[in-house]
């Protein structure tokens, strides 16, 4: 019997130390970095599979997509989460035409072609999203899918602003980042004031402290429209984008309004899914993360 009881711990150590072996711990983040022209761009990769390139927003930087890179990889998606120009370790060209949005377009595909890709999914918050629909219209052939959270397309947004009182007003923060000297009034603790957990704000913080904050209000003075009401005029034509597009939109949103998003389809030769989660606001993939990420990942997978 005793004989009996080793011989059965001897194999129970032995199947477990074979199953350690045969499953080893996930790989943690790695930092890599693209070259766009004169601008290095800092991104951090995880997992294996199809590439996600994840564009954040203001005043954000690559961790805010922690927890969808972490619900990515485990489904095998290799995900790259930028930091801005401007923003951590990524370069920060001095001026405003540095942040016109060709530049932030071309280090988006500078990454995809880091990565050896000929193309991505594409995901973006906030001046990520604006990003990621311009790379989806300017840049067609490095986008296979979009994803979009809290800004409404171009077009809609340009409506919204030319008669919708309520964007029009949720849009003073923009005029007041457009103005000079707007920087002056930043701070990295200020910046972070929106980090609900306590382990990652300290992160937020000494990313911001890193960052210029002349090249985070240049992505406004670059890019943010000016003139709202009659004198915004009637909005360009936009080339259509071809590929499936998947919104997410927090209806607490106090800086785009949901109604930009109404029409959204009209721009897209693909299917269109867009999901409104009346609890959550501007930081959509925070407010909502279990949803959002369950969402993206299930909306992925079923067009894999």
């Amino acid at each position: 019997m005793r004989n009996f009881t080793l011989a059965g711990a001897i194999a129970v150590v032995m199947t477990i130390a074979f199953a350690a072996q045969a499953a080893p711990p996930a790989a943690k983040p790695q930092d890599r970095f693209a070259q766009n022209g004169a601008v290095k761009i800092h991104y951090v990769v995880e997992g294996k599979g199809p590439l996600v390139v994840l564009i954040h927003g203001f005043p954000d930087y690559w961790a805010t997509w922690k927890p969808l890179m972490a619900t990515l990889s485990a489904a095998g998606y290799r995900t790259a989460a930028i930091d801005n120009r401007g923003y951590n370790l990524s370069g920060q060209p001095k001026g405003e035409a540095a942040y016109a949005m060709p530049n932030l377009v071309g280090d988006v595909a500078a990454v995809i072609a880091a990565e050896g890709q000929k193309d991505a999914v594409v995901i973006g918050h906030d001046w990520g999203a604006a990003i990621a629909w311009n790379v989806a219209m300017t840049r067609p052939e490095v986008v296979n899918k979009l994803i979009i959270l809290s800004v409404p397309h171009p077009a809609g947004l340009a409506r919204e602003l030319a008669a919708n009182k309520a964007q029009q007003e949720g849009s003073n923060y923009a005029r007041n980042f457009q103005k000079e000297g707007s920087e002056k009034r930043l701070t990295a603790e200020g910046l972070a004031d929106w980090v609900k957990d306590p382990k990652e704000k300290p992160g937020y913080v000494e990313a911001f402290k890193r960052s210029d904050f002349a090249a985070m209000m240049n992505y406004y003075r670059a890019n943010y429209p000016r003139s709202v009401g009659e004198a915004a005029g009637p909005p360009p034509a936009f080339p259509p984008i071809k590929v499936p597009v998947l919104i997410i939109h927090g209806m607490k949103d106090t800086a785009l309004n949901a109604a930009g998003h109404s029409g959204t389809w009209d721009h897209v030769t693909a299917d269109t899914t867009i999901l409104m989660i009346p609890n959550a606001g501007h930081f959509v993939q925070h407010d909502a993360q279990d949803l959002v990420d369950r969402t993206v990942r299930d909306w992925l997978n079923a067009r894999r």
